[in-house]
């Protein structure tokens, strides 16, 4: 090769690699901005100890050049409670940023708040600084904290032996279930408030007591706080009264978001019912909001609503009643196949054999049982015909298909079928009668069960001609 052809070869080579290395522009302008997807990060209510969910913003250069950040920090420095992550760097400072000409960077933001051993919320600020040609932009970090009494199913906080009482006094934190042993009393006050971390679950094998008031209920529900997660079921896994457990009270309680909201284990006692359950609310279940086996329940003044199964399944057997309550089911998640109701007197083993137990009582009194499918309610009864199915329906408003009879006396009195009991907003989880609703002072008067003459909202149900159906009373004002 001539030298002459080689000089200019290694000339254009070295001006290529001296042009790429050329140094790139940036934007310096004093006058620069840049554009966020918010100006303030909030995040609702966080637990003490507690790592929240992750908010992440937008950060943009609006720019036909590169800006070169000097810094992006948290004014808090070493004490802040937040954290950020950026490109994968995770922590309170990252500097020499280049954000390319028109490009976006995405920055994540989690806190973790210290306890501050009170009831009281508290709010956490700091901000997150973005520094660059001299000047300084920020936005805003806004975390709502509540201290909280943490249970862990892993260690003796989980497992309740003997006789323990949970007070009002911050709420109660539960990771990895938890526990009531045999022969053990949990007791609840009111007021309590008991957040569940996914998965974990309220095993009873011994008693629980939780007698809330109208003005102080007692809250089970999910550990996810934020609006988003306000009426989402499958949160938690719900409460299990086991095989033995025994006298356990529900009044003024809600429990919500859960999978099985109360399941009642075979352990029948027709004096003493395993589960008095009363003026209370059971919504939003991925499953079924009251699943008993074999059990005897009581219950009266109770909301059971939105359930992806069933509201109430009562099988193999038991004894139960229900007074005034309203099963609602206006699920809409996804497709739901099954009926607001169901009983059963057997259960088939896994060797293809029958087993019956007896459904020794199953009354529905003043009750309302409706929904979005054509038919809410299922007797499911042994094919051999074997075993008793008593169930009783009295003056209570039903949802059937066409098929379904409600002419045998034993099994139906004053019975209301498939008309709309008009309650004010079901899917918004109202179920309050309105005004023209078929249900008002349909009910029957039981004179020796003074414990239903308030609704659940403490209303007067022998102020006028009769009773309504279900949980609500309708008072009319002049």
């Amino acid at each position: 090769m001539p030298k002459s052809l080689k000089y200019i070869i290694i000339s254009i080579i070295l001006f290529q690699v001296f042009y790429s290395c050329e140094k790139e522009e940036f934007n310096t302008s004093f006058d620069a901005k840049l554009i966020f997807s918010t100006d303030t990060v909030l995040f609702d209510t966080i637990f003490t100890t507690i790592g929240s969910s992750t908010q992440l913003f937008k950060v943009k250069n609006p720019y036909n050049e590169s800006i070169k950040l000097s810094s992006i920090s948290l004014a808090g420095g070493e004490t802040s409670p937040f954290r950020l992550n950026i490109d994968g760097y995770s922590g309170i400072q990252l500097r020499d940023i280049e954000l390319k000409e028109k490009d976006s960077l995405y920055i994540f933001v989690e806190i973790t708040i210290d306890p501050n051993n009170s009831n009281l919320p508290l709010i956490v600020k700091d901000s997150i600084i973005f520094s660059f040609n001299n000047t300084q932009q920020d936005i805003k970090l806004i975390a709502f904290g509540q201290d909280v009494n943490k249970i862990d199913g892993k260690d003796s906080s989980g497992m309740i032996n003997g006789s323990q009482t949970w007070i009002n006094d911050k709420p109660y934190l539960i990771y990895n279930s938890m526990l009531v042993e045999s022969n053990s009393v949990l007791t609840i006050e009111p007021g309590v408030i008991m957040h569940f971390h996914k998965n974990s679950r309220l095993f009873v094998a011994g008693t629980i007591e939780a007698n809330g008031t109208f003005e102080s209920p007692i809250i089970f529900q999910g550990d996810r706080l934020e609006d988003d997660y306000e009426n989402i079921p499958g949160q938690w896994d719900g409460i299990w009264l086991m095989a033995g457990s025994k006298d356990n009270v529900f009044n003024f309680s809600e429990i919500k978001n859960a999978i099985i909201g109360i399941q009642v284990d075979t352990f029948a006692n027709e004096i003493n019912p395993t589960l008095l359950i009363s003026n209370s609310k059971i919504s939003n279940m991925t499953s079924t909001a009251i699943y008993a086996q074999g059990s005897t329940i009581k219950a009266f003044n109770n909301v059971i609503s939105n359930c992806g199964q069933f509201g109430v399944a009562l099988t193999i057997g038991g004894s139960y009643e229900f007074y005034h309550c309203t099963i609602g089911n206006y699920w809409g998640y996804s497709t739901r196949n099954t009926p607001s109701l169901l009983l059963n007197n057997y259960y088939v083993d896994i060797n293809g054999s029958t087993h019956i137990r007896p459904i020794t009582k199953a009354l529905f009194a003043n009750c309302i049982i409706y929904g979005n499918k054509m038919s809410e309610i299922y007797i499911d009864k042994s094919e051999t015909d074997e075993g008793e199915l008593n169930y009783k329906f009295d003056h209570t408003l039903i949802k059937v298909d066409s098929e379904f009879s409600t002419s045998n006396s034993d099994f139906f009195e004053e019975v209301i079928v498939n008309i709309d009991p008009n309650f004010i907003d079901p899917y918004e989880g109202n179920f309050v009668l309105d005004i023209l609703s078929v249900a008002k002072d349909f009910g029957k008067r039981y004179h020796d069960l003074s414990y239903i003459d308030l609704d659940i909202l403490l209303q007067d149900r022998t102020s006028d001609s009769g009773p309504d159906l279900g949980a609500y009373e309708r008072i009319e004002t002049p």
